[in-house]
């Protein structure tokens, strides 16, 4: 029996998935430049030729992965500004940076050395950049929400915040099994996300 448009297309997004975890299962344990389209698709279980059909290369699949990312980060700065409590939409953030680090590790490290890669490399540096300007972009949010929460320079605590979410997270990914996520998350929280606090610093 014939398949359907819909069975197709399903099948069709289920290979292009396929292809792009085993891409990025290389990525991670071998590097970028160091994997060959042909690994990749042997790696996928497919042929070289079916690859192609979804993908140009090597570089199409990078491109579709971060903005793959890119969506993801979105994804929680729009759900954290669609809530109303500048306290809630920073506790939003914070537990979803940190649950999703602590289920993909691996991917946390693959994109924070891609976001780190060097200008010069012309191949990626590209998709470093558009990684970089998304993180510009949420910083400016924070901002606003802690300028909402009061306090005194809310740019500088807005970094402060970043720097020290992503210390967390980092470490999450190094030492994913000893590390206190609940607590260390509840400290996080109790640090940035309390108005009251943000007050009384402000007055100091």
């Amino acid at each position: 029996m014939p398949r359907t448009p819909k069975e197709n297309e399903r099948l069709r997004l289920m290979a292009k998935e396929k292809i792009r975890i085993a891409a990025m299962e290389l990525f991670i344990k071998q590097g970028y430049h160091a994997t060959s389209i042909d690994e990749v698709a042997k790696h996928a279980g497919i042929s070289k030729g079916l690859l192609y059909n979804y993908y140009k290369g090597k570089e199409d699949l990078l491109a579709t992965m971060v903005e793959a990312r890119i969506g993801e980060l979105v994804q929680v700065m729009e759900e954290a500004i669609a809530i109303e409590s500048p306290t809630e939409q920073l506790r939003h953030i914070v537990e979803g940076a940190i649950d999703n680090v602590y289920r993909n590790p691996e991917i946390f490290r693959f994109y924070l050395h891609l976001q780190t890669q060097p200008e010069s490399d012309e191949a990626v540096a590209k998709y470093s950049k558009l990684l970089i300007d998304e993180s510009a972009r949420q910083y400016n949010f924070q901002c606003e929400m802690f300028e909402r929460l009061g306090a005194k320079e809310p740019r500088k605590r807005s970094l402060y915040f970043s720097s020290t979410l992503q210390g967390i997270m980092l470490m999450i990914s190094t030492y994913r099994e000893q590390f206190p996520i609940e607590e260390v998350k509840a400290q996080i929280i109790q640090d940035f996300c309390n108005p009251e606090r943000e007050r009384d610093e402000s007055n100091v």
